[in-house]
């Protein structure tokens, strides 16, 4: 036995091998240790080997696929090895296969996959020129059938920079790499999925081609737009490969391939998804969040559907202006309810499909499928009225993927019991009279208490023995119980079966030969509803293409039915989406926020190709990140197709979000807090274009002051003079106000607080013009900082200030860096030179002193100045 496992255990060198015996699942030597560890399971011993006791953990079968779950939640992977052999014919140990291998990209099965969300298998081909890096990706959704191929391309440098950008928006469980690629400690440290090493020549382009072409039956790539995609290709034939080796068996729900393009999406880095908390908070929990606030959802399809749209964003308007017509129309009509209703009663329509292509179908997926299947026309109906009320083409398009596959419902409805067994071995599970053997043999099985009943009767009158009693039990069959008081009266055709305590067991020879025809009848009737289960699983292969085209249906439905509701609950409006660069906001609301707080207090955001940049003040807990991000969330959901909360809104095109928000470092990666800050500010300058939707919070707060001031004021000028994006830009540098006075685009806009004594009491509301001061103290003091500190605080900033109006340092930096700017060969202005007038009132100025001037003395030096200037 030690042998066999051991040649199983080389095939699968880097893989835990559950090898089953029995009713356990048995792991032994170093996967025993490492299970016992990670699962916190018993380890023992069996045996030796080599002079050493054989390390040895094992786990029920029917507890099976709980460890499961752990393990490839920790990141590893399992080959499960089943007895295929009859072990009353085999001569010697019983002939095992490894029938599957459960890896964390590879999950199908409903209780290791996480309901709402998908876990893909990606794949990465890199193809290098003399300058460039061609990455081509794929990625396969095992439980859903999704196979999608790109092609990115960039310099040696930037490539793996790049591929994080895509890893972190696909969110792959498991990535293929060459065994014979080298990456960067930076990405492998990044990148979220398990790495796993494939040979070499699994990426070869020519068999991923024809691997490609077997798999959609075709004999031509051209009419799918992949021909060309040379890396893409090779990626393609390296996870369908990989996919096939763990399940064992063909991908038959595998039969579409989607091409997607970088400029297909509104970019979205992986700063920006946590800054925005879309599915995701801070913290790392699941709630609240834009998709725990939207998720509506009664199929876990919708979910996940909703879950695609918040994380890839169309740049296309079309596609979303289709949506929210849709929206529009299921809220017109009045539906929405019995829309909800219906689609309530529908399972995963999506993942059960993929389980019969896999042929891992349980008979409750089965039933379940064919229940749903009975609510299509219901729900077919409401979308039809709904189109009818006011028309959309998504709602008839979809109304049209809805329709019921008869022939599919029909067999469902004959094999199956209404509510049949969860698990085929146990019987129970194929209707009657569906196959005529089947009943035959159930007859014989269930006609066997009839027979124990009258055999009872007849034995008690034949041999007077009145507490006789005639059972059954899986041990030992069928036996005649007789107490030992008794025992006098049995009869000599008795034969003792079982001695007991207070009871002998007996067997007949009529008894014995109906045992030997009840128990065989049982066993066939077991065998051939395996059978035809099995028979059952194939026969529904050809509804595949249609099940799926359903399920894609139902997706879309639930999640336009969520958003309208949450619109309609919540008084959110249609946005519009327009050709020219705009993003007017009138009382806007943050989606999430608003829910989380009693009153919200809703603000305007105004900008245009004339007004791109905000430069935003105000107070700490002011409320100015807050703004930005409703302002980035309510584009994000209106390029969803969803409605938004806000009384109106007016946005053109935006190919990309970024967030400069927050302060947090990266101990791991040998970054501070403001390397993190740098870099990301770094992405944003060398990225975002004019069509762009900038946010940066605090740049520069993370070094010295007036380094810190010198890095804002030239990051917002580049953003206002080159980059052009539509830029949110908050700040507590006061001197950037001072930026709308020279540059046109830029405007200032604070959010208010009034001061109260020595408290602060935040108005959350924006206003125009720069802020009048920043409030730190008075936030210091709501923190509970010790009135001690803040009073020596308050003396401290007293001393700060007047030394600064002394020294006037904040207006030579500035100075400073205009006359730096002047020698710039971008630059068409030259230095400003000062009139006599202003050299006279500075010299004015340099030769008072603040400290000993009387308030009279004071206002009147005010009035000089003016005159003079």
């Amino acid at each position: 036995m030690m042998q066999q496992y051991l040649r199983i255990k080389d095939d699968h060198p880097h893989t835990l091998v559950f090898y089953r015996m029995g009713d356990f699942y048995e792991l032994f030597f170093e996967d025993a240790e490492k299970v016992s560890r990670l699962l916190g399971i018993t380890l023992t011993q069996r045996g030796s080997s080599g002079g050493e006791p054989i390390k040895m953990a094992g786990v029920p079968f029917h507890s099976l696929d709980g460890y499961l779950a752990k393990l490839v939640k920790m990141g590893e992977s399992a080959a499960i090895c089943e007895q295929i052999g009859d072990p009353a014919t085999s001569k010697g140990p019983v002939e095992r296969k490894v029938m599957r291998i459960v890896t964390p990209g590879t999950l199908t099965d409903s209780d290791l996959l996480p309901e709402k969300s998908e876990r893909p298998l990606l794949a990465v081909c890199l193809q290098q020129t003399r300058k460039t890096v061609q990455a081509g990706l794929a990625w396969l959704s095992l439980a859903s059938g999704n196979l999608r191929l790109m092609e990115i391309s960039s310099d040696e440098k930037n490539i793996q920079k790049l591929l994080l950008q895509e890893l972190e928006r696909i969110s792959p469980a498991e990535i293929l790499v060459s065994a014979g690629t080298l990456f960067t400690e930076e990405f492998t440290t990044q990148v979220s999925g398990k790495l796993t090493d494939v040979p070499d020549w699994h990426f070869d382009i020519k068999q991923g081609e024809a691997a490609l072409k077997t798999q959609l039956c075709t004999t031509s790539l051209t009419g799918f737009g992949i021909e060309n995609l040379q890396a893409a290709l090779g990626a393609s034939g390296a996870i369908l490969r990989y996919a096939e080796n763990t399940q064992g068996k063909g991908l038959r729900h595998v039969n579409q391939v989607h091409v997607e393009t970088e400029d297909a999406y509104i970019g979205i880095d992986s700063a920006t998804r946590r800054n925005l908390e879309i599915t995701e908070t801070l913290r790392g929990q699941e709630s609240p969040t834009l998709f725990s606030l939207l998720d509506h959802c009664k199929t876990a399809m919708g979910s996940r559907l909703l879950r695609h749209w918040l994380h890839h964003p169309l740049r296309n308007q079309a596609t979303a202006t289709e949506r929210q017509q849709a929206i529009s129309s299921l809220m017109q009509s009045d539906q929405a309810d019995a829309i909800r209703n219906a689609l309530n009663m529908i399972p995963d329509v999506e993942r059960i499909t993929t389980r019969i292509a896999l042929q891992s179908a349980r008979p409750r997926d089965l039933s379940a499928l064919r229940d749903g299947l009975r609510h299509l026309p219901a729900l077919k109906e409401t979308l039809q009225i709904s189109s009818s009320v006011a028309p959309a083409t998504m709602l008839d398009t979809l109304s049209e993927g809805l329709s019921s596959p008869e022939a599919c419902e029909s067999l469902l409805q004959r094999a199956l019991l209404e509510t049949p067994a969860t698990l085929v071995r146990d019987g129970g599970v194929i209707a009657n009279g569906y196959d005529s053997e089947l009943d035959e043999l159930r007859a014989l099985s269930e006609n066997a208490g009839q027979f124990l009943t009258e055999l009872e009767a007849s034995e008690r009158e034949r041999t007077g023995i009145a507490n006789l009693r005639v059972e059954y039990n899986r041990v030992h069959g069928f036996y005649i119980e007789v107490t030992n008081g008794q025992a006098d009266k049995v009869p000599e055709n008795y034969r003792r079966r079982q001695t007991l305590k207070n009871a002998e067991r007996y067997i007949t020879p009529e008894l014995k030969a109906f045992e030997d025809k009840a128990l065989s009848a049982q066993e066939r009737a077991l065998s051939r509803e395996k059978f035809l289960y099995e028979q059952l699983l194939q026969e529904l292969i050809p509804h595949i293409r249609q099940l799926q085209e359903i399920a894609r249906a139902i997706a879309s439905t639930d999640v336009l039915v969520a958003l309208a509701s949450h619109a309609a609950r919540h008084q959110w409006c249609r946005p519009q989406l327009v050709a020219q660069p705009s993003l007017q906001i009138h009382q806007g609301r943050h989606p999430v926020v608003e829910q989380q707080i009693e009153r919200f207090i809703a603000n305007d955001c105004l900008l245009s190709p004339e007004k791109r940049f905000l430069l935003i003040t105000g107070p700490n807990m002011g409320g100015k990140s807050t703004f930005m991000r409703q302002v980035a969330l309510i584009t994000l959901l209106a390029y969803i197709g969803s409605y938004v909360p806000a009384d109106s809104a007016t946005i053109g095109p935006i190919d990309r979000i970024y967030t400069r928000i927050g302060a947090a470092d990266d101990l791991a990666g040998g970054r501070s807090t403001f390397m993190v800050e740098m870099t990301e500010s770094a992405a944003i300058l060398n990225g975002a274009t004019e069509h762009s939707l900038v946010l940066m919070d605090e740049v520069g707060r993370g070094t010295s002051t007036f380094d810190g001031l010198a890095l804002a004021w030239a990051i917002s000028r580049h953003l206002i003079q080159h980059t052009r994006s539509f830029t949110l830009f908050a700040t507590h540098y006061f001197e950037l106000t001072q930026l709308p006075d020279t540059h046109s685009s830029a405007s200032n806009v604070h959010l208010a607080a009034v001061e109260h004594k020595e408290s602060i009491v935040f108005l959350h509301a924006v206003q125009p013009g720069p802020a009048s001061q920043s409030y730190g103290l008075q936030v210091a003091q709501l923190a509970g900082i010790p009135q001690s500190v803040i009073k020596n605080a308050r003396k401290h900033l007293a001393e700060l200030e007047a030394h600064a109006v002394h020294s006037n340092n904040q207006f030579d930096l500035f100075a400073a860096a205009a006359v730096a700017d002047a020698d710039e060969p971008d630059e068409q202005s030259s230095a400003p030179q000062l009139s006599d007038e202003e050299l006279q009132a500075l010299d004015l100025l340099k030769n008072s002193d603040p400290d000993s001037l009387t308030p009279r003395q004071a206002l009147d030096l005010l009035y000089q100045l003016k005159k003079d200037l």
